[in-house]
């Protein structure tokens, strides 16, 4: 057995132009179906807080197949982090294609093959840390209520909870998941290694790379990796909007997907066995 994946990162439609909005959203759903594929995988910055339910809507219909997904920064956009997750909880329980992964745990996708994911967040570890230039000036200090007025080591110890967070849920996922599945495909928003933060085709800057990678993700994921040796791993990431490919370890693989506002894309297409 064999299953086709679509993987998109991104896609901000919030974004959009306003006079092509539709047509731009209506391409994206077109080259999502064009792909063939038997479920989407959705990287995170999907749309913003109060738009975010019907855009998923949106997907779940007119794509009529799985949508496995996780949440970036941007979903929580005039909103909270504790409103968005409730909502991505509640259509996980209640939507016929709609998963969101922190909440629908180890998904098997072929006897060989399981994907887990969760959002994960800039955990402030890697780079200049504390330091960093650009500290308290991003958006997501000032349009994700969980973060607003928050500076200094309080903004940092929050940051890296919000890591630890994504750290413990997915070292669950892929304890559970190496038991049974040999390739774990692990989706998440943040990149897990500074070497894949990236941004807008510039190379990883100390400043940024506190906000645009997850060290708690990537200290575990190459523990992991590390202790399963016979197990392949690959990370499927966005954020930095800057595509990213390398081999971690020789069972570690990361990818992180290009993106641009107003022009969402499909990355590609995965061939599951």
């Amino acid at each position: 057995m064999s299953l086709r994946l679509a993987w998109a990162t991104d896609i901000h439609i919030n974004h959009l132009p306003r006079d092509r909005a539709e047509a731009l959203f209506r391409t994206l759903l077109d080259d999502l179906r064009a792909a063939g594929p038997d479920g989407v995988l959705l990287g995170g910055d999907i749309a913003e807080g109060p738009t975010l339910e019907y855009v998923l809507g949106v997907l779940e219909e007119q794509l009529d197949r799985p949508v496995w997904f996780v949440m970036g920064n941007h979903d929580a956009y005039w909103s909270s982090l504790a409103a968005v997750r409730a909502l991505a909880r509640q259509l996980t329980r209640t939507s016929r294609h709609l998963r969101w992964l922190p909440d629908a745990g180890v998904i098997p996708l072929t006897g060989n093959t399981a994907l887990v994911g969760h959002d994960g967040w800039g955990d402030g570890r890697y780079g200049n840390g504390v330091r960093s230039a650009v500290s308290g000036q991003l958006a997501d200090h000032i349009r994700v209520s969980e973060l607003t007025g928050l500076t200094g080591e309080a903004l940092f110890s929050r940051l890296a909870a919000l890591g630890d967070e994504a750290a413990r849920h997915l070292r669950g996922a892929l304890d559970e998941a190496v038991r049974e599945f040999r390739r774990v495909l692990v989706l998440t928003h943040v990149p897990p290694f500074a070497e894949a933060a990236c941004y807008n085709g510039n190379p990883p800057d100390d400043d940024w790379t506190p906000h645009f990678a997850c060290r708690a993700t990537g200290d575990l994921l190459r523990e992991v990796a590390e202790a399963h040796p016979d197990n392949q791993f690959i990370v499927l990431a966005g954020h930095t909007h800057t595509e990213y490919d390398a081999r971690i370890l020789p069972n570690l693989r990361v990818r992180v997907g290009r993106a641009k506002y107003g022009a969402p894309e499909v990355q590609g297409t995965l061939e599951i066995d």
